[in-house]
């Protein structure tokens, strides 16, 4: 069963996601980082890029030859969701074919709108019976 982990107040969604993927990487996890759109799959590639200097993270998009070597992977549709070890999820939405995921992360920002769909997320994932966990960022929890 996917294990869910709720990342609330995200001052930045975008360098929460690139600090939970360096940190799941370091612990030995592969990353598929679902982005809605085109902007947030290159803002969230610029900012591995460029985050940390000395501490680069290997990532591609999921379509590059060196996917299967590749420990973080940038999709945008669901049937790109290639492997099932950790899901990070950028959209609003339920990212379909998260039950193949061992761990599902949803990162939530300190806005109204992010935090009424995160709350309609985590009652769907409650009500699936998915263990649900949540992490304040504010408190330096990640």
């Amino acid at each position: 069963m996917t294990e869910v982990r709720f990342y609330h107040n995200a001052q930045d969604r975008l360098e929460a996601a690139c600090a939970i993927t360096t940190k799941a990487v370091r612990a030995g996890h592969k990353v598929v980082v679902f982005a809605p759109d085109a902007s947030t799959a290159q803002r969230y590639d610029n900012l591995l890029w460029t985050r940390q200097p000395l501490s680069f993270v290997p990532h591609v998009v999921t379509s590059s030859p060196l996917a299967a070597r590749t420990p973080v992977l940038i999709a945008r549709r669901a049937e790109e969701l290639v492997h099932d070890d950790l899901l990070l999820n950028l959209a609003d939405d339920l990212p379909e074919g998260y039950t193949r995921y061992a761990q599902l992360v949803e990162i939530v920002g300190t806005d109204e709108a992010s935090r009424v769909t995160a709350r309609e997320r985590w009652r769907f994932y409650k009500q699936q019976s998915h263990p649900v966990q949540a992490f304040d960022l504010s408190k330096g929890n990640s």
